[in-house]
Parts: structure tokens; C-alpha cells; sequence
């Protein structure tokens, strides 16, 4: 099982380590030289900056938004998925479920596009429409999982006896949290693509905020002259995507 984890344990924590102190070490990296060229271990990007330097302050606000984002969704989804899927109104269930259908009608890069430049530069906008994207599949997944375990004997039970709402929904959230575990590396995913989306379309983050996917779309006309520039920060994005699947996924084959 040890072996099984490692590949994606250092697929993930080489971008997490990156992302945390690099930072602490950016200072070291701040020479300016010419356009796509320089002295330095990676060159230069397409303002002359140094591109470790400019890779190792990058990263903080890929990570950190889309795990923000992806706190808030499931911080969010998780009560609302249990209150749909263990109430006996159906008036709940249908004021739980329709607003979020008109969300899942509109595409996300629209509403990227339209609710990120509200307050332009802000991390944590970025992150709420983020998760209010992801926000009608995970409840929707969540609640139809949810429906089969709250229309079980045990549920009806608990509820014989007495429990409250807080110890019914304690029970079903246990029952289902395999397919939450599950969801979970595909939705950091999907949000740390919607955050490097917004970061690569200019919105949110300005061209010259130290951002891999910033980088990613700033530097990719000198592709052929430093390819590193544009590499690297695309590298690092992977990596972090793949490893988080890779772990869960192991987690998850190892508690079977």
C-alpha cells in the first residue's frame, strides 16, 4: 500500500512544497535580464524576470484558491445534499435542488467570465465563483447517494428512537463518504482548472501577478526561445492535478 502511494504523493507534494516555500526563497531570484533570456537556472520571461523566481511565488495562489475553493463547495453542498436527501418535504427538497439547477444550466466559463471581474484582482472572488460552480454536482451527487441510505431501516431506526437531525445526518454523511472521498480529487481538479482558466483568460489576476498559469499564457510566444518559462508553470499544474487523483484514488483502493 506504501508503494502504491508514492508516485502520487510526489507528483502532489512537489507543487505543494513549491507553493509553500517558495515564497520564502523568491528573493534570491529577482535578477532582471533581457527578454526570454538571462543568467539564470530557467532564463528569463518575457519581461526579462527571473523564471524560478517568478515560478517560485507562483504557485501560492494556484494552490491556495483552488483548495479555498474546493473547501467552500464541499463546506457548503455537504448540509445542503443531507437536508434534501433526509427531509420528508418535498417543498424542501425542491427549494434545495431548482436554484441550483439554473446555476448548472449556464456554462462556466460564462460565469467566470461575467462574476470574477466584479472585484478585479481578488483571490477570494475567484475562489466563491469557483465553488459555486462546482456547487449544484456535488450536491446533486451527494443527495442521490444520500437517498438510498436515508430511505434505509437503520435511518428510520434512529429516528424511531428519537435522533435528531444533526445525529441522522451524522449517520448518513458516514455511510456516504467513500463517494464524497471519491468526488473529491475529480473536484479539486475541476476547480484548480477553473482557477488556472480564469488566471490564463486574464481575469481575476493580471499579467503580471506571479501565477503559474498566468505564466503559462504570458510567456507562451517565446515557447521556442525558453520554453522553460511556459513549461515549467504548465509542468507544475499537472503534477499537482494528477497527484491529488493519484492519492486519493490510492487512499481509497487501500480502506477497501
Amino acid at each position: 500500500m506504501r508503494g502504491r502511494l508514492v508516485p502520487g504523493l510526489v507528483l502532489l507534494a512537489v507543487p505543494v512544497l513549491v507553493a509553500l516555500l517558495g515564497p520564502l526563497l523568491a528573493s534570491a531570484f529577482s535578477a532582471r535580464g533581457v527578454a526570454f533570456g538571462g543568467t539564470g537556472v530557467l532564463g528569463g520571461d518575457f519581461v526579462g524576470r527571473d523564471v524560478l523566481g517568478q515560478v517560485l511565488r507562483g504557485g501560492a495562489s494556484v494552490v491556495g484558491v483552488a483548495v479555498l475553493a474546493t473547501a467552500v463547495t464541499y463546506a457548503v453542498s455537504g448540509p445542503l445534499a443531507l437536508l434534501a436527501a433526509t427531509t420528508h418535504r418535498r417543498a424542501v427538497d425542491e427549494a434545495v435542488m431548482r436554484p441550483l439547477d439554473v446555476v448548472v444550466a449556464m456554462p462556466s466559463m460564462l460565469l467566470l467570465l461575467l462574476l470574477v471581474p466584479i472585484v478585479p484582482g481578488s483571490a477570494l472572488v475567484v475562489a466563491g465563483v469557483v465553488a459555486l460552480i462546482n456547487l449544484p454536482d456535488v450536491v446533486r451527487i451527494v443527495r442521490a447517494t444520500a437517498l438510498a441510505v436515508a430511505a434505509g431501516t437503520a435511518v428510520e431506526a434512529l429516528r424511531m428512537q428519537g435522533e435528531g437531525v444533526v445525529r441522522v445526518g451524522a449517520y448518513v454523511l458516514r455511510s456516504v463518504r467513500r463517494v464524497v472521498l471519491t468526488d473529491l480529487g475529480t473536484r479539486f481538479t475541476g476547480a484548480l482548472y477553473l482557477v488556472a482558466s480564469a488566471a490564463f483568460l486574464g481575469v481575476g489576476l493580471s499579467a503580471d501577478d506571479p501565477n503559474w498559469a498566468v505564466m503559462v499564457d504570458a510567456n507562451r510566444d517565446g515557447l521556442f526561445v525558453n520554453p522553460a518559462a511556459t513549461v515549467v508553470p504548465a509542468l507544475l499544474i499537472i503534477a499537482l492535478s494528477v497527484g491529488a487523483n493519484l492519492t486519493s484514488d490510492r487512499l481509497l483502493g487501500g480502506a477497501r
